[in-house]
C-alpha cells in the first residue's frame, strides 16, 4: 500500500428517489445501473465518468427535515472534474439547458469551479484546474 487509492463510489442520501432520480438521470444524462432495496434503504446507482459509481439512498421512514447545510459537520460538496475551463463552461451551458440554477463559473488561482444544488439542496460543482 504506498498509494492512496482512488474514490469508487459516492452516496447521498435523498428524500424523495422519485424526484432525485429523474433529476440526476437528466444530468448524467445515463441510466442507473442498479435500483434495489436492500431492506435498510433502496438505491438507485448510476456509472459516471472514469468508472465512478454515483449512488442515490433513501430510508424508509426518515426523519430528516432540516435542508442540507454545508456548514454542519458532514458533507460539505461533491466535485466532478473538468478537463480545462472551456469543459466547465460546456457545463454551464448544459446546467443552464437543463434548468438548473448555478452560481456561475468563478475562476480562483487553484481552479474554476460552477456550484449548483441537487433536489434536496446537495451542494455538487463542477471543477477545472487554473489554466
Amino acid at each position: 500500500m504506498t498509494t492512496f487509492p482512488a474514490v469508487t463510489h459516492v452516496a447521498v442520501t435523498v428524500t424523495d428517489l422519485g424526484v432525485s432520480v429523474p433529476w440526476y438521470k437528466s444530468l448524467f444524462d445515463a441510466e442507473p445501473v442498479l435500483d434495489e432495496d436492500t431492506g435498510p434503504f433502496r438505491h438507485v446507482v448510476f456509472l459516471i465518468g472514469g468508472g465512478m459509481l454515483f449512488g442515490l439512498h433513501q430510508f424508509p421512514g426518515a426523519t430528516g427535515t432540516v435542508a442540507f447545510d454545508p456548514r454542519r459537520p458532514g458533507l460539505d460538496h461533491v466535485a466532478f472534474a473538468c478537463a480545462d475551463r472551456a469543459e466547465l463552461e460546456g457545463w454551464q451551458k448544459r446546467l443552464d439547458d437543463l434548468g438548473v440554477t448555478h452560481g456561475g463559473i468563478v475562476d480562483a488561482h487553484y481552479g474554476s469551479g460552477l456550484s449548483f444544488k441537487d433536489p434536496d439542496n446537495l451542494a455538487l460543482e463542477f471543477f477545472a484546474p487554473p489554466a
